[in-house]
């Protein structure tokens, strides 16, 4: 009988094709993975503080006693009142936030009316009062000429009483200071140490500017108790506590430095 010839390949050749085929995964190079582009991180906008509009001045004092009790009166009815040293020994009333120069001509004739002022000036968001007699108070429009006035504000408040809560006759309490002083230079901060402090923007003790903020935590536990205008230096105006004036003090004091809890910046 004539036997068929067999199917099967040969031993030798598969175990060529399978050498081949191992040597080819072998030799394979893994493919790079290809990575995303990191996103840069997410750039914080400068915090900004809400600008004055129109202002009205009215008062010119010779005893700064007489013109926070003028500013009293002002708040008595609702406005936002501030006094200051003018410059020529005279004590004036800043009060009001008006969105049109009629709307501040309006409320001060209202006020004139009804006899809580006598005379009044419009001030413009720079601070110009025409014809209001004696020296305005002025606002810079440049960065640095702001930060000078803000300074400038501020040691004409040296020596007034301090007061918690508020602005009397009696003077300031420590954000009471500073509120006011931002306010003269057409800049609104909030009321509380604590809300100033969280409106600003941080900047490091060693990059701090006049006119920047400087916080501490006076009564312990890392709150916020305590606010005064920094002049550069290390030395910063503030009202410390009731009985004393506002003074200047330096941070390098020990009790200064042992409390600051930071800097906050708002130009």
């Amino acid at each position: 009988m004539l036997r068929r010839p067999s199917a099967r390949r040969p031993k030798g050749g598969i175990l060529l094709a399978l050498g081949l085929l191992i040597l080819g995964a072998c030799a394979r190079r893994p493919e790079p993975r290809v990575r995303a582009p990191e996103r840069p991180p997410p750039v914080q906008a400068a915090k900004t503080l809400p600008r004055l509009g129109f202002t009205l001045q009215a008062g010119a004092f010779a005893k700064v006693e007489n013109a926070a009790r003028f500013s009293e009166s002002l708040q008595a009815q609702g406005l936002e009142a501030t006094y200051y040293a003018s410059g020529d020994g005279l004590y004036r009333v800043r009060f009001g936030d008006f969105t049109t120069r009629e709307k501040a001509r309006a409320r001060g004739e209202a006020l004139k009316a009804s006899g809580v002022i006598e005379a009044f000036w419009v001030v413009a968001p720079d601070g110009s009062a025409p014809g209001a007699g004696g020296p305005v108070h002025a606002r810079p429009a440049d960065e640095r000429g702001l930060r000078a006035s803000l300074v400038e504000s501020a040691r004409g408040y040296l020596g007034v009483p301090y007061l918690f809560g508020g602005t009397t006759e009696r003077g300031f309490d420590c954000s009471g200071l500073t509120g006011a002083v931002y306010r003269l230079n057409g800049l609104r901060l909030p009321r509380s140490s604590q809300a100033q402090f969280d409106a600003g923007s941080h900047v490091d003790l060693d990059s701090a500017r006049p006119g920047d903020l400087v916080f501490f935590a006076t009564a312990g536990g890392g709150r916020i108790s305590h606010v005064g205008l920094y002049l550069g230096e290390g030395a910063f105006i503030h009202a410390p506590r009731s009985g004393q004036g506002i003074r200047q003090d330096d941070l390098s004091d020990r009790y200064y430095r042992r409390t600051l809890v930071g800097v906050r910046t708002y130009l």
